[in-house]
Formats: structure tokens, sequence, C-alpha cells
């Protein structure tokens, strides 16, 4: 235990993050290191470890946010947050190699406040990386010397599935004018709910949770990664560059079908019509289409739409966290980050 005061009401959500990324990283680095060298070079850059010639750095490294929940959903089981380690790493192994992934395929050139890493050493190097942080976190979480082990990998491998059908749809969804909310749902369920469901199940399972346990856990992440993109794609739009580090607009920039906008294409208001003339539009969008598109966006009730959707899923998840502890400062911290996670500025 750090030296932060635990009380049964527990700890911050900075305290619990800050514990969270102290952990992980003991764990994490060690796993990076056994990479072959120019994967290990890419991914020290992309953690916030290095520089771009490999030099040490201490750069943003991410919140940590899906490791705590992994190290957190063992403790509220009655487990210990240690038997969940390689969990949690292998989760943020996995979280990253999508976000290496993700910056390619979005074109996006910058992520916490520095270039990209496919802007850096080329997109090829960069997509490999994330083929190798995706590997290296099956060959922890496979080689934990948990008897559940086997399990965790099973449930580890499903959601990464159902993390690829997502982002699959995602990119789909650009090329198509006719994109359904419900359809835009399912997709977000998949790209960001399917991980942090697992997140919280690993957790449970190698804490030594009963079954009902673990798919409580589950069910509180996936509902939480729901709110969690939609909490991001408001930030895609409306989100402050300065403390995002992506570039103000950015998912109206490259015509994203992110929720709110989807909300606002299909309410079948002028607003909506007027915005799916601007997304149609063959060439870019100026700085004056994209401040008056989420003025649409806004107006039309996308914004509030994707703020109340969030709100109800976070009572949702709440539910299912009530449901599935037995310990409560665990479960009080559980919903500490699950308000964070709905009411976030990056």
């Amino acid at each position: 235990m750090t030296a932060i005061e635990v009380t049964a009401e527990g700890r911050s959500a900075r305290e619990v993050l800050l514990w969270s990324r102290d952990t992980v990283e003991s764990a994490l680095r060690p796993a990076i290191d056994r990479l072959p060298p120019a994967m290990r070079r890419i991914a020290g850059y992309h953690f916030g470890w290095s520089d771009e010639r490999g030099e040490p750095a201490r750069a943003g490294g991410g919140k940590a946010i899906r490791p705590a929940l992994v190290l957190l959903a063992a403790e509220a089981v009655g487990g210990a947050a240690d038997a969940a380690l390689p969990a949690a790493v292998a989760v943020e192994l996995a979280h990253n190699f999508s976000l290496l992934h993700d910056d390619v395929m979005d074109g996006d050139r910058t992520r916490r406040h520095r270039p990209t890493a496919w802007t850096v050493f080329g997109v090829s190097p960069a997509i490999l990386a994330g083929d190798a942080l995706l590997a290296l976190a099956f060959d922890v979480l496979a080689t934990a010397g948990h008897p559940a082990a086997p399990e965790a990998t099973r449930i580890f491998g499903a959601a990464i599935q159902e993390l690829l059908e997502g982002q699959n749809a995602d990119m789909a969804f650009e090329r198509r004018q006719d994109v359904e909310l419900a359809e835009c749902l399912v997709m977000a369920a998949g790209k960001t709910g399917a991980l942090l469901g697992c997140a919280c199940a690993l957790g449970a399972l190698l804490g030594g949770g009963a079954p009902e346990q673990v798919e409580h856990l589950r069910a509180f992440g996936r509902d939480l990664g729901l709110a969690f993109q939609l909490v991001d794609d408001l930030l895609g739009i409306w989100g402050d560059p300065q403390v995002t580090g992506k570039p103000v607009y950015s998912d109206l920039r490259s015509r994203k079908k992110s929720l709110p906008i989807v909300a606002a294409l299909t309410s079948s208001s002028p607003a909506g019509r007027e915005l799916a003339g601007l997304y149609q539009r063959e060439r870019p969008l100026s700085d004056a289409d994209l401040v008056h598109a989420a003025e649409l966006v806004d107006a039309v009730g996308g914004r509030a739409w994707s703020q109340t959707q969030a709100d109800e899923l976070l009572a949702r998840a709440l539910h299912h966290l009530r449901s599935a502890g037995s310990v409560s400062r665990p479960i009080a911290e559980l919903g500490t980050l699950a308000r964070l996670v709905t009411h976030r500025d990056h």
C-alpha cells in the first residue's frame, strides 16, 4: 500500500490512478523490454518513456484507467491486486495496441501532446509496433501462472475480437451515408465497452470472484465503456486541445460518424439535413464550416443526448457494481472512477 491514507470510503480518483500507473508500470516496463529493439523503441516513445532517438523522457503516458479497473475489481471480490497484475498489464498493452493503430487509421498527428508514433517512425513501423504490443499482451496473460490464466486468456481474446469488429464498423461508417444510431451504439459498445468489460471481468476472475461477481463486474465495465465512448465523442468535437492533446473539432474534421454526430444526422431536422450536406461535400471543411457543424450538432440535441445517455449508463453501471462487490473500499473507488469517466475533460 502506498503512503496515501486509505479509508473505507476509498481514495480519490487521482490517487487511485497514480497508484494504478505506478503499479502497472513496474511490470509493464520489464514486459516491453522483452520486445525486439525496433519495436521496443517505438513502444517506449508511445508510452512517453523516451524521445524519438530512444533517449529517456517523461511525457504523459495516459490515465491508466483500464488497469485500475482490473486491480480494483480483484480487490472488490476479496482478492489481492497483485494477483491480477498480469491482466492489468495485458489490458494496458491491448489498449495501446489499439491507440497505435487508431492513430494511423484516423490520420491523427498528435496524442498526449506529442506527435503520434506513425508521424515519427512511419506508418508501417507503427502498425507493427501495435501488433507487437498485442502479441505481448497475450503472452503476459497466458504465462501468468494463475490457475485461471487459460480462462482469462479466452475472455481476453473474445474481447479483442469484439474490439476489432467495433473498430472495423467505425471505419466503415465513414464511407456510408446511412448510418443508424442503433448500429452506432453497437459499434461503440464493441470498440470501447468490450475492453473495459474485459478488464473488470479479468480482475474479478483472477481475484477469485464467484461467477456471478465476474458477470456483474463485466456488465459494470461494459456500461462504463459505452459511457466512456459517449464522453470521448463529445470531447472529439468540443474538447479543449490544450487539455485533450487533439486538434479542435478533430472528429468533425475527419467526418467521423461518432455518436453525437449520428444522433444529429438521423434527427430528421433541418439542422440535421444541413449537417448531412456539409458531411457530403467533396472538399475539406473550412474552419468556419467546422464551427458551424459543431453548432448544428448542438442545436439538434446531439450534445445533450450524448451526455444524458452517458449519465443513464453510469447509473446502470453503478447498479451492477453494487450487486458485484464484497469489499467496500474498492467498490467505492470503482464508483469514483466511473464518475470521473463520465464527467471528464480529456
